[in-house]
């Protein structure tokens, strides 16, 4: 009797706040998906549909509960030249190219979908710590100097004197009641609550500042206002040509978009202490996108900011997102008349607060602690996703950390070498072989001064690749051309196997041991017997 009880007691909390988690996202993502509509050079109803879309269909086939989904600046500011390139390439005064961004879409979809399907997610596991902390700091910074333009006026540059003031003091009143609100009790979304007073302050003492509908209007834009998304194919040629032409925007935006989306969903991991899973993310935003290019919609990525929004609001299940798109649908079909009287400070306010959130404020406190290659790290990504893209930055950090980390174990290679009662030298090798210490490898033997018989012992070595057979090839030779034997010795099963790959370019001797069992061979028979570890 007492089970059920406790049963409501455990889901209803977790339901309200994803409840109240979702709308306030869906405010959010207004100006987010009407400016980066702007951005691209589309209709706001188009960047509207997209954010519905893409929210609706990762919030419930996505591998992330509690992320969410929409428009975002990292696609946008690729589309805006393929729109431009395609109104060129269609009749004059027919603007083509948002058919063509349709139909690109299409196509990023597919290769989102088959990334899931081969089981690419997996790849974020090679973006180490530092490309992290530097992504998400990054991203802070660009998430503020974004809404630093809602202080602008498109006639007058920056906003000056009392209308500057009352914006700055919205701002940070929601900021207050956002920190505020939670810590009087926790069942509080400060979020939702914290538009609903502002809106209600500017509306009730009529003040006169920026709202979603003068910011529309002043993009060019008439209102939020539309119909349900409807099926329509892309009004383009359907071949080669075009093939050719959407092609690499197609992978330029699916790159974007599942790195974006992979990040974000190891972010919300470490927020959330769960793990969600990277391929089937992939294939949910491949739908999305798909479905957005068949629906009339711009589709778009995993948001940042409105998952940290979401998550630090309360919202961990997939119903926010669920509540988030279908609030966004809401506000478009019934109530656009009053989502376009929210202030614009309430909606920086609640950014502002995803700012804070979102920045790795533990950097300050590592860079003297941390290795400096890693802080050089993470200020590099930094500085790169601010001023180009998130895929240049992530690509740039885990190439730098790549070779800082084959640098470093390069010069762990170590030989100690020692001569027995019988007059043979010993080479012990420590470290791993590999392409980058193949050359220090190289300079711990001398040919020419030791004895006819030489043991190389590789017990707390490994032969990691071609470059390594090569180097072990070139030792052996070097012996040979001095008429001295060569003996292999502790070599694993898997690097002897490379060595036999690999007999016709190399040739060396190698010393077998029935008896002895190095280590990842113990570990493939325990594992072998237990699979689950």
């Amino acid at each position: 009797m007492d089970a059920k009880p406790n049963l409501v007691a455990a889901v209803e909390p977790s339901a309200q706040k994803d409840i109240f988690s979702g709308i306030t996202v869906a405010l959010a993502l207004v100006p987010e998906a009407v400016a980066f509509a702007f951005v691209a050079g589309v209709a706001p109803m188009v960047g509207l549909y997209g954010a519905f879309i893409m929210c609706i269909v990762t919030a419930v086939f996505g591998g992330r509960p509690g992320m969410i989904s929409g428009a975002t600046g990292a696609m946008a500011v690729v589309m805006v030249h393929l729109v431009l390139e395609g109104n060129a390439m269609g009749a004059e005064g027919a603007l083509a190219g948002v058919q063509y961004l349709f139909l690109t879409l299409l196509l990023v979809g597919v290769l989102q979908v088959l990334a899931g399907v081969f089981k690419l997610g997996k790849l974020i596991r090679l973006v180490p710590r530092p490309v992290m902390m530097g992504f998400v700091n990054g991203l802070a910074i660009v998430i503020f100097l974004s809404q630093l333009h809602m202080f602008k006026s498109p006639d007058h540059g920056w906003i000056q004197g009392q209308e500057l003031w009352l914006m700055l003091g919205l701002v940070g009143l929601t900021l207050a009641l956002m920190f505020g609100l939670p810590k009087l009790h926790e069942k509080i979304p400060g979020g939702l609550v914290s538009i609903i007073i502002v809106s209600l302050i500017v509306v009730f003492f009529k003040l006169d500042t920026s709202t979603v509908l003068s910011f529309i209007q002043e993009n060019g834009g008439t209102g939020i206002k539309g119909a349900l998304p409807s099926f329509a194919w892309p009004q383009v040629p359907l071949n080669f040509e075009t093939l050719g032409f959407i092609f690499p925007y197609a992978f330029i935006l699916a790159a974007i978009g599942l790195i974006e989306s992979l990040m974000t969903l190891n972010l919300i991991d470490e927020i959330t202490r769960t793990r969600g899973n990277g391929n089937r993310e992939c294939i949910a935003q491949g739908a999305g996108n798909f479905l957005s290019g068949i629906f009339g919609g711009m589709g778009g990525c995993a948001m940042i900011g409105q998952s940290i929004i979401n998550v630090s609001s309360g919202g961990r299940g997939r119903l926010s997102g669920i509540v988030a798109s279908l609030a966004l649908l809401f506000f478009i079909l019934f109530a656009s008349r009053y989502i376009e009287a929210v202030p614009i400070a309430a909606l920086v306010g609640v950014m502002f607060f995803v700012v804070i959130k979102t920045f790795a404020w533990s950097t300050f406190s590592i860079l003297n602690k941390a290795p400096k290659w890693d802080i050089a790290v993470i200020i590099i990504v930094t500085a790169l996703t601010v001023k180009f893209d998130l895929a240049i930055a992530v690509f740039v950090g885990v190439i730098i950390s790549a070779l800082i980390f084959s640098w470093e174990n390069a010069l762990r290679i170590r030989a100690r070498v020692s001569i027995d009662e019988h007059g043979i030298t010993h080479y012990e090798i420590y470290g791993p072989l590999f392409f980058a210490s193949t050359t220090l490898f190289l300079t711990k033997f001398k040919p020419e001064e030791d004895p006819r018989e030489v043991i190389i012992d590789f017990k707390d070595s490994r032969i990691m690749d071609l470059s390594a057979i090569e180097a072990i090839n070139k030792v052996v030779s070097l012996y040979q051309e001095q008429g001295k034997q060569v003996h292999l010795r502790h070599l694993s099963a898997d690097c002897r196997r490379m060595i036999k790959k690999a007999e016709k370019i190399c040739d060396v001797n190698v010393l077998e041991d029935p008896d002895y069992f190095v280590s990842i061979d113990s570990f493939r028979k325990l594992e072998a017997q237990s699979p689950s570890l």
